[in-house]
């Protein structure tokens, strides 16, 4: 069954839309993009489709702007919060498998 309900990842929101909602102009979502700080979702006609997970990541961007971190800053504590987010995720399913199974892996297993 498909969950019903808004799917922050889906890009929905034109560029101009999406530059309202976080207070920036269009063109600087654009540079953020090609600096690879993020990666909104296309249409198949080539549009920018920014997500609600984009929007959180640009407000991001710009409390790391005002922390005093540069670009090239930011595209590092992007990266390392992006991988500390997919550890997470991994640990969590590595926990509900455990508490499903009861299988503690080798990893847990006395040496």
């Amino acid at each position: 069954m498909t969950p019903i309900g808004p799917d922050r990842g889906r890009g929905v929101y034109g560029i101009g839309v999406a530059a309202d909602l976080v207070g920036m102009d269009a063109q600087r979502l654009r540079m953020y993009e090609a600096r690879g700080l993020l990666t909104p979702a296309r249409t198949d006609g080539g549009t920018r489709r920014y997500s609600d997970d984009d929007l959180h990541r640009l407000h991001r961007i710009d409390d790391l702007l005002d922390a005093g971190l540069n670009l090239a800053g930011i595209a590092m504590v992007l990266t390392l919060q992006d991988h500390n987010t997919e550890l997470r995720h991994r640990l969590r399913r590595a926990e509900q498998r455990i508490e499903r199974t009861g299988d503690t892996h080798d990893s847990e297993r006395p040496r």
